[in-house]
């Protein structure tokens, strides 16, 4: 699995690995980095709200909640400054592309 460090907000704050995107994002349940797109039809999940409970995010192309706490659970990571370092699943020589993903108030803790 690769190792990858990237920017937890502005530019880059998205790194692609092995074409699939993820972000880190930061609710009032904490901070994690998650897959981009949601796993049931790619939708721009980075862009989800969190529904009125607090516990799962609500993909904005058909409205599949996705479990808050499993994607914090998914994916290890740890914040140092402006920097996330994330292991994330796919083989080790994957290729890894760094982008710009807006992310909805939700998930960019403005909330």
């Amino acid at each position: 699995m690769p190792v990858v460090t990237f920017s937890a907000m502005g530019r880059e704050n998205c790194v692609e690995v092995a074409g699939v995107p993820y972000v880190y994002a930061r609710t009032a349940q904490g901070a994690f980095v998650m897959p981009a797109t949601c796993p049931h039809r790619g939708g721009p999940l980075h862009l989800a709200g969190i529904t009125p409970e607090g516990n799962r995010l609500v993909c904005p192309w058909h409205e599949r909640k996705v479990s808050l706490g499993r994607l914090r659970k998914e994916i290890p990571a740890v914040r140092r400054g402006d920097l996330v370092t994330a292991v994330i699943p796919g083989p080790a020589d994957a290729r890894t592309i760094l982008r710009h993903r807006p992310l909805s108030a939700d998930l960019a803790g403005e909330s």
